[in-house]
């Protein structure tokens, strides 16, 4: 009896120990790890492809948030928090769009997106991300219908930071014209592509405003390989050159088919064609080729931020330079962590609202002002040009194009 009654003694001491542990000082909170470490991080989510047709800009734009993630932790972090990038992978493809940002909103709770790079997911993403009160900011799409809905409704969570095809396609369909003596051209259009189909529309309305004649307006499918039947039917038009609103696959192969049939002529077309794949497909047909876009590394012109920011990317990548993805991948962490800070929130809904007050900030790939619309202003456009250098073909900088 009395080891029994001892033993009793010990299990309700032990049993007011635990509830007192359980109760003292906590409020009935859940502490676990797992909360804890969402608490101690910012995650920061990554939507785009490392797979696929589009894994080019998704790799780059990765690339530039990893960059600026580290800078950053290394510097102490955000708020006293470090920055944790999600990382996910759609594959390039439009129906796993949807499913990715879900998972990085429901399933990681980021605390902000950057991506998609391109126009089509993005316009996926975007009503998810604003429906679930979840910042998102694109650093690549340029199309029509990404910070608002079509019927006009503006998103308050959803921004970017790269140049419009509205404000880049005037002042360079004017020097095509001023410069380089294009009065006539043909169109190509990739029909199953939202980017290519809102740039043409932009290209032809700055076309027409500049008095270029458009002597051939060609369709194509992103996907095809074979492009004898448009290119016969713009040779004998005899164009001064070609707009190609399309991605950089079909660009390649559609200069080579160029090329084959004997014209002697260039395309130029929007940052859908910024990929080394371009001359990986065209080989030396895409000679001559121009890109516009909204950043160029340039080592020798570069200054302050930007500056050590290529200086950087360049001895961490053996001497490669960064392009208007990385950049712009990077700017995009920088802007959230920038809003952050004024905040002193890491709250979505607290935050967006000192994105709206970004006036001439700078960043790596230019001066960015964020306007009523959400949309930001930047200057100047870099017109590239593929040529030949010491270890191959490469993209230069044929023009730098004021925007007024």
């Amino acid at each position: 009896m009395k080891k029994k009654s001892i033993l009793l003694a010990i299990v309700t001491i032990l049993a007011l120990t635990l509830v007192t542990v359980g109760c003292g000082g906590g409020g009935g909170e859940d502490t676990t790890s797992t909360d804890s470490n969402d608490e101690a991080a910012i995650k920061i989510g990554f939507l785009g492809a490392t797979t696929g047709g589009h894994a080019y800009y998704g790799i780059n734009t990765l690339a530039g948030m990893k960059m600026a993630a580290d800078e950053l932790n290394e510097a102490g972090g955000v708020i006293g928090k470090q920055i944790e990038i999600v990382e996910a992978d759609h594959g390039s493809k439009l129906s796993e769009g949807a499913t990715v940002a879900q998972k990085l909103i429901q399933r990681d709770k980021v605390n902000a997106i950057v991506g998609d790079p391109t126009t089509g997911i993005t316009k996926i993403a975007a009503p998810i991300a604003e429906d679930n009160q979840v910042v998102q900011i694109s650093a690549g799409a340029v199309g029509d219908y990404v910070v608002n809905t079509e019927d006009g409704k503006l998103r308050e969570f959803v921004y970017r930071n790269t140049l419009l095809n509205a404000v880049a396609v005037p002042p360079v369909v004017k020097y095509l014209k001023d410069e380089l003596g294009w009065n006539k051209v043909a169109v190509v259009t990739s029909m199953n592509n939202d980017y290519s189909v809102g740039l043409t529309k932009l290209f032809k309305e700055a076309l027409n405003d500049a008095g270029v004649e458009i002597v051939a307006d060609e369709s194509i499918q992103d996907g095809d390989q074979n492009f004898s039947a448009q290119v016969t039917s713009i040779k004998p038009n005899n164009p001064d050159g070609i707009v190609f609103t399309g991605y950089y696959t079909e660009g390649g192969l559609f200069m080579k088919e160029v090329r084959k049939q004997g014209l002697d002529i260039d395309m130029v077309g929007g940052d859908g064609l910024l990929a080394e794949t371009l001359w990986e497909m065209g080989g030396e047909a895409v000679n001559g080729s121009m890109v516009y876009c909204g950043f160029a590394a340039d080592p020798t012109m570069a200054e302050g931020k930007t500056k050590a920011f290529i200086e950087n990317y360049s001895t961490a990548n053996d001497g490669a330079l960064p392009d208007m993805f990385v950049a712009q991948g990077y700017d995009a962490v920088m802007m959230l962590a920038d809003a952050m800070k004024a905040a002193e929130s890491d709250d979505p809904v607290v935050f967006k609202e000192e994105i709206k007050k970004f006036e001439d900030w700078q960043g790596v790939s230019g001066t960015i002002t964020i306007r009523d619309d959400h949309e930001p202003l930047k200057s100047p456009v870099y017109l590239l040009e593929v040529a030949e250098g010491d270890n191959g073909q490469q993209f230069k900088v044929k023009a730098v194009i004021p925007v007024k």
